[in-house]
């Protein structure tokens, strides 16, 4: 039993080291400029083609924008708006948008 908790605290540990659980909500607020002409200033799209972002899980924001920056998931409106988006500026965009209700 002991060794199974050793092994979840050090998963845990790692994943919570990892791009997706890091990020800075104030950095990010000052990176989604260009993200709210279609998901809205907070987050809440005014079109209902676009979705909402506020208050998205943090990981799952994250796994999404890398999706698109990767090329794993294409659209041809969200490809040029991360293409150049590094790791940490992902992580930031999740935090912030993960941070609003």
């Amino acid at each position: 039993m002991k060794i199974a908790s050793l092994i979840g605290a050090g998963l845990f540990a790692l994943a919570a080291s990892s791009p997706l659980f890091a990020g800075d909500i104030e950095a990010g607020k000052a990176k989604s400029v260009v993200c709210s002409a279609c998901h809205g200033p907070a987050g809440i799209s005014a079109a209902e083609i676009w979705p909402n972002l506020a208050g998205q899980k943090k990981a799952y924001l994250a796994k999404q924008i890398k999706a698109f920056r990767d090329g794993v998931r294409t659209d041809p409106t969200m490809a040029p708006m991360v293409a150049n988006l590094s790791d940490e500026d992902i992580a930031d965009l999740a935090a912030y948008y993960s941070s609003l209700k």
